[in-house]
């Protein structure tokens, strides 16, 4: 309680209201200030980048204007010493002028300028490069042009202005031609003149962040980045200014207006701060700078607009008053952090005190949750062992019921088989008494003939026997190219005999290309097999039996059909066919497993197989399997 005493009475005793308000004007008066003095501050940094960055631009403008009108200085006096052009004006009544008209075409193309024209003595036009438009210069008067009158005096002309048929502003450059200076009196016969427009130049000025524009020497604004500026007088003109200018018809009959232009405060020396009271420019304040161009006797100048200025006047006044703010706040709150120390350090131990309590409770519960995680795992991988030992059992079944499924066509197909076999075996030992009676008799010709006779036999009973061996292995589920012409045709081969004995009529319905797909080789032999054994079963005891096999590529997919014109799958029936151990036949005629063994392999392959019935009759599987164009990185594979 001392303490506590002690501390209430060390501490400041609250100030009189009236003191408080004096505080607060004092404080405001003080954030007033100091966001003021930085405006200021700013505004004349700001001032100082923004005139150093149009210096910059208007020193790389000028030049660039300076050195894209002189790079065609050369031009008219290079053209004047042509021989054509002498020759021409030497007589021009008596010569075509089309060629001199062309000539000068081709070097006004070949320059990049606007026209090229030639005037004789009298400033007539007597040859021109657009000759051939409506507004041609041939036939046209310059004489009133000082860069005639410069010329026809000996010396080189230049002139700027709006051109007296085209109304276009552009530069010209004249030189005089001489046909004869040798003599000291000798004056020129014409002046060849060379114009240049000054449109490139201003779009070049349109990409800046800045308005560019040049005055001559009556302040007149010919060129400008703002296509409303040009034709405009930089300051009102008077009446003397206006005739004279009409006289010199310089700018044709342009009116001239005022650009409104108004100086609101010098800046530095070279610089002034203006707007514009009328215009496109007159809804915002600029800096404008002047740079003389000595060359063409005119003033290039540049106005950057301020808005930077002010955005940097509004960005220093709100730092300074946020700087101003933090200060003070900080002030205020200094006093605060005395009184709260105490308060925040019993605030601290009993968050301690919490977080020891909530760490033991949340490491007894981590604990017992990894224990159940633990058993979890366990739980499922023993689980997921039971899945990969069931998943490898029931493959190895499917390999055993496909394989008894071949085996099982392998007994449907003996009788055939063994009736393919005896027929040689017959003939074998027929040839084989007839040559070793041949060999007493000594007629080894007839004997060598019986012998080759029993070899062609031999070689036959093998290839039925490598069909059997071809159909009977155990598929490698190796992933290949098949030909599917040559996969049908091997099926076949295994039911030759009983093709043969039904008398069936074989169709065979497939492009003249082979069709190429990719699967298991055995697999697809084993499908096409059943659904050919299934189809001679349906069509048993037919009087006109009907095998039909088709084949063709259908969007990326090879389709391959097997069809009959049997009896046909009865509707009820259809739905089941694919399902295992599901058969039609007689008991003891078959598992029912071949058509579910067939849908399986051809789901593991990619492919499906499905089942319908024809409406002339007779049932049609379809096989559909990935079309695999063969290229030729990929070889055919070969058959038994």
């Amino acid at each position: 309680m001392n303490s506590a005493a002690g501390i209430n009475s060390q501490a400041p005793a609250p100030l009189p209201p009236r003191w408080r308000r004096l505080w607060l004007v004092l404080i405001a008066l003080g954030l007033l200030f100091c966001m003021w003095q930085a405006a200021q501050l700013a505004r004349e940094q700001a001032l100082s980048n923004l005139q150093d960055e149009a210096e910059n631009e208007l020193r790389l403008s000028a030049a660039n204007l300076n050195g894209y009108l002189l790079r065609y200085d050369y031009l008219p006096q290079m053209l004047a010493t042509r021989e054509g052009v002498q020759r021409f004006l030497a007589s021009p009544d008596s010569q075509d002028p089309m060629p001199l008209n062309m000539l000068l075409d081709r070097f006004r193309f070949t320059a990049g300028v606007s026209d090229v024209y030639l005037l004789n003595r009298d400033g007539d036009t007597i040859a021109a490069s657009n000759w051939h438009r409506p507004n041609t210069f041939i036939g046209q008067n310059y004489a009133f042009r000082s860069y005639y009158t410069d010329a026809i005096a000996g010396g080189q002309g230049r002139f700027f202005g709006l051109g007296i048929k085209s109304l276009e502003r552009g530069y010209y450059f004249s030189s005089p031609v001489w046909l004869d200076n040798t003599s000291p009196d000798a004056q020129p016969d014409g002046v060849l003149v060379v114009k240049v427009l000054l449109d490139d130049v201003e779009e070049s000025w349109a990409e800046q962040d800045a308005e560019l524009f040049v005055t001559d020497s009556d302040d007149i604004i010919f060129m400008a980045s703002h296509p409303e500026l040009r034709m405009n007088a930089l300051y009102p003109l008077t009446n003397e200014q206006r005739q004279s200018l009409r006289a010199t018809r310089r700018y044709a009959m342009e009116p001239l207006t005022p650009s409104g232009i108004e100086v609101n405060a010098p800046y530095r020396q070279g610089s002034q701060l203006v707007s514009f009271s009328q215009g496109p420019l007159s809804n915002g304040d600029y800096l404008s700078l002047t740079r003389h161009v000595p060359e063409f006797g005119w003033q290039m100048h540049i106005l950057k607009p301020l808005t930077p200025v002010i955005s940097a006047q509004w960005i220093a006044a709100l730092m300074a008053g946020g700087l101003y703010g933090v200060v003070t706040l900080g002030a205020g709150i200094g006093w605060q952090r005395l009184r709260l120390r105490r308060e925040r350090e019993a605030f601290a131990e009993r968050e301690r005190n919490t977080l020891a309590r909530v760490r033991d409770e949340l490491e007894i519960s981590v604990e017992r949750r990894t224990r159940d995680l633990v058993a979890s795992n366990q739980r499922l991988s023993d689980e997921i062992e039971e899945r990969r030992r069931a998943e490898a059992s029931l493959r190895q079944t499917q390999d055993e019921l496909i394989q008894a499924a071949k085996l099982a066509v392998l007994g449907q197909l003996a009788a055939g088989i063994n009736h393919e076999l005896n027929q040689p075996l017959a003939a074998i030992r027929a040839y084989a008494e007839n040559a070793r009676r041949f060999m007493e008799l000594a007629r080894h010709d007839k004997a060598d003939a019986n012998l080759e006779q029993i070899v062609e036999l031999t070689e036959r009973m093998a290839d039925i026997s490598a069909q059997l061996r071809q159909f009977s292995r155990k598929s490698s589920e190796r992933q290949e190219t098949i030909s599917v012409q040559a996969c049908i045709d091997y099926a076949l081969r295994l039911f030759q005999n009983r093709l043969r004995e039904g008398n069936i009529t074989i169709v065979q319905d497939w492009p003249a290309e082979t069709l190429w797909v990719k699967g298991d080789l055995v697999r697809l032999e084993q499908v096409l097999v059943n659904l050919i054994g299934n189809a001679l079963q349906a069509m048993k005891g037919l009087p006109a039996p009907q095998l039909t096999l088709g084949a063709h590529s259908y969007q990326q997919q090879v389709i391959i059909s097997v069809s009959d014109n049997g009896p046909g799958i009865p509707e009820e029936h259809i739905g089941q066919i694919f399902e295992p151990f599901f058969t039609t036949k007689a008991p003891g005629s078959g598992l029912g497993l071949g058509l579910s063994i067939s849908s399986r392999i051809m789901d593991d392959l990619g492919g499906k197989l499905q089942a319908a019935n024809q409406p002339e009759g007779g049932a049609r599987f379809t096989i559909t399997l990935p079309h695999s164009p063969l290229t030729h990185t990929q070889e055919s594979p070969t058959y038994a």
